[in-house]
């Protein structure tokens, strides 16, 4: 029937600990490697020692990524664990002003007193459920719902390490220009920008523009500056 209200829909996985990591890592990569390839190509012709250096930043920048993903997120997931511990101590010692705390959380949010009160009554009488509710509604964060460490990192990992192959993968199959390679590099970053508004509000030519323009300019602004170095001798 047309003009009926929808019964049912799915939002995507906004906490899985995942998308962040894939998305950054894959455009830190992409625009690092190619600035840094970049780089390297103003300051010398030699083809070998630009595709030395880009093989060393993309294993360089993955393991750091990875790491620094890893440690980010254990820390913060370590901080919530503390936290929701303190709110499972609290449940457990002053169960009654916690769920007088959740019915005047209720009341807060426009449901009348009474109903906010047997409302209350029924979520506290299981603790694992009243937990995740003053978790969520205190912290903003459910026990269930925290992102993994292991998860990012390898998300991490392999984003970085696909973004930052392909400025590199021309000169590996042989190419002695960077021009083929900044051109596969433009492509892919307008491409991944476009990517991204698939999960965000933001259009497809706008996302990609944005990340093109980045990407381009970075490489653009390293390029100058091999180049600088590079004619002084250095």
């Amino acid at each position: 029937m047309k003009g009926r209200a929808e019964q049912h829909h799915q939002h995507r996985d906004v906490t899985g600990g995942w998308l962040r990591p894939s998305v950054f890592g894959a455009m830190d990569g992409l625009v690092s490697n190619f600035a840094l390839i970049a780089g390297v190509a103003g300051g010398t012709d030699d083809t070998k020692v630009i595709a030395l250096a880009g093989v060393a930043g993309l294993a360089a920048g993955a393991f750091s990524m990875a790491g620094g993903e890893y440690v980010s997120v254990a820390s913060q997931r370590e901080l919530a664990l503390a936290e929701i511990a303190v709110e499972r101590r609290e449940l457990d010692r002053h169960p009654a002003a916690e769920q007088q705390e959740l019915a005047d959380d209720f009341v807060s949010k426009g449901v009348a007193p009474d109903l906010a009160a047997e409302v209350a009554r029924q979520i506290s009488a299981n603790p694992e459920r009243a937990l995740e509710v003053h978790a969520q509604n205190e912290l903003g964060i459910g026990p269930k719902d925290l992102p993994s460490p292991k998860v990012a990192a390898l998300s991490s990992f392999a984003s970085f390490s696909v973004g930052a192959a392909l400025p590199l993968l021309p000169y590996l199959l042989g190419v002695t220009s960077l021009t083929l390679s900044a051109l596969l590099s433009c492509v892919a970053l307008f491409g991944a920008g476009a990517l991204v508004s698939a999960v965000t509000a933001r259009s497809w030519w706008y996302s990609g523009l944005r990340q093109l323009v980045v990407g381009a300019v970075a490489a653009g602004l390293t390029f100058a500056l091999g180049n600088l170095i590079g004619g002084t001798g250095l």
